[in-house]
């Protein structure tokens, strides 16, 4: 892993030192061959001791990261720490038992693991993987499978928040896990022990330790609540609307700059880490390739309004919603529950995009519009 990791960097400052002496970047195939020199130095004869392939894999990885650079679809590569995401892939060479629970890896030998599913189909690539003090293996398989049929024929809308998780079109609510608030006290206590420590120390170490064990728990609790929840939505609906949200915008500091100072920067913070803290990208995600699974579809709407449109008499006003719960209709009385209510304005814009094949929103201004309106 620290082979993968080193190979990774260099490549990395080695494509950054061309660029500044404006020379053309290389390739894959002028990393590889970088790779085989820098073995051959004697100085960088223990990397001879981990397998080609998975250092290979790194520039890979390396040259698919500067690919999403140019693409716009990620920020420049930046150069990779211990203990952060440490990874390496076998390509190929790797052998599995699951009658015995055993996996050989190329320069490593038999492995004993625990088997959370069975393997099924051929083998691509195998990736090792570390988060705390737990090792974990991935394995990628190929294999022929049939379209699904979604036995079930309805359609649902999914409103997803801080307060409440997720509140269904049927009146069905899911609360929130809140990992990590109701831990952030435990994890600031264990950080000022941290910082009474000297650096790099062994009890510096222990310590940090304990932070990463508490960092792991808190992303294990809130995976498992997602994957529950996400489960039982895409077990029971065939087709599933979301809002389209944009969770890096909703996530953004308000801190501003020097010349533009931003204003109540403290509230914000608290708003970010708390809808940072539920996980709605990973819900949707899960969502989505989970209804494929079980041979159903999601649906993306337009989120603008959903919370502010009355579902019987489509009036759309702020004040409708005068607290964060309720919701009442200026124009015709009708009240429920706020979240309901954009569950409710949700499902009609999914229907609205499954009756016209294209996007759907609801009004683009604050006056009586229908409901849906074609984009």
């Amino acid at each position: 892993m620290g082979s993968c990791r080193y190979v990774y960097n260099h490549a990395l400052a080695l494509q950054k030192a061309r660029y500044e002496a404006c020379d053309k970047k290389l390739n894959y195939a002028g990393l590889c061959r970088m790779l085989t020199l820098l073995k051959k130095e004697e100085t960088k004869a223990w990397l001879n001791h981990a397998p080609s392939q998975a250092l290979q894999q790194s520039l890979k990885d390396l040259e698919r990261a500067y690919q999403h650079f140019f693409e716009k679809r990620a920020a420049f590569p930046v150069f990779k720490k211990r203990g952060i995401r440490d990874a390496f892939r076998y390509p190929q060479g790797c052998r599995l038992n699951q009658e015995s629970q055993q996996l050989f890896l190329p320069k490593v030998g038999w492995l004993s693991y625990f088997q959370s599913k069975k393997v099924v189909g051929d083998i691509k690539n195998v990736t090792v993987s570390r988060k705390a003090n737990d090792w974990y293996v991935s394995i990628q398989t190929e294999r022929e499978v049939e379209s699904a049929i979604h036995p079930k024929t309805n359609i649902v809308g999914i409103d997803m928040g801080i307060a409440q998780f997720a509140t269904l079109s049927t009146g069905k609510v899911y609360e929130a896990a809140n990992a990590l608030k109701t831990r952030m006290a435990r994890l600031a206590f264990q950080q000022r022990r941290l910082s009474r420590k000297v650096k790099f120390s062994q009890n510096w170490l222990k310590q940090k330790h304990k932070i990463t064990t508490l960092h792991q728990v808190v992303g294990n609790i809130r995976l498992d609540h997602l994957h529950q929840i996400s489960h039982d939505i895409s077990k029971n609906h065939a087709v599933i609307v979301l809002e389209d949200l944009q969770i890096k915008n909703m996530s953004q500091s308000a801190k501003g700059s020097l010349q533009h100072p931003g204003k109540k920067v403290k509230a914000k913070s608290g708003l970010n880490r708390s809808i940072l803290d539920q996980g709605l990208g990973e819900f949707r995600r899960q969502l989505q390739y989970k209804a494929i699974w079980s041979g159903g579809d999601v649906v993306l709407i337009d989120p603008k309004y959903t919370s502010l449109t009355c579902p019987k008499c489509q009036h759309i006003d702020k004040g409708n919603r005068k607290t964060q719960s309720s919701f009442v209709c200026l124009s015709c009385g009708f009240h429920a529950n706020a979240d309901y209510v954009a569950a409710l304005n949700i499902l009609a814009a999914g229907h609205a995009v499954l009756a016209c094949g294209e996007t759907a929103r609801l009004g683009c201004s604050m006056k009586q519009e229908p409901i849906c309106q074609v984009a």
